[in-house]
């Protein structure tokens, strides 16, 4: 039977999910004070079409929601997950979508809060 167990790497900055020790996929997120920001999640191409980033994502964010931690879901599929699953306990803080014809002043990573 495969083991699949999902970790928080602090000095990655990531998630990660492993399959029998192997790294199968992560999440990457930035910490800032009393929120996590979800950047980006990839999972290995050898690994994909066994639901490892739904369980990924479930955990990951279970985890964070644990912690006190505010979820930013700037991950597309992160995002796409938190619309369709319940986290219990978890705050969420959508970003604001930047308005048409915005100024060249605003962020396109989403990293100022």
């Amino acid at each position: 039977m495969t083991d699949i167990t999902v970790t928080r790497n602090d000095p990655e900055s990531r998630y990660e999910i492993r399959s029998d020790d192997v790294l199968a996929g992560f999440a990457a997120f930035d910490l800032r004070p009393g929120s996590i920001r979800f950047l980006h999640t990839e999972i290995d191409p050898a690994f994909q079409g066994q639901g490892l980033a739904g369980k990924l994502a479930a955990e990951a964010l279970a985890d964070a929601a644990g912690r006190g931690e505010a979820i930013v879901p700037l991950c597309p599929y992160i995002a796409k997950y938190l619309e369709t699953h319940e986290i219990p306990g978890a705050e969420i803080r959508w970003p604001q979508r930047p308005a048409t014809g915005g100024s060249s002043e605003e962020d396109p990573t989403g990293r100022a809060e």
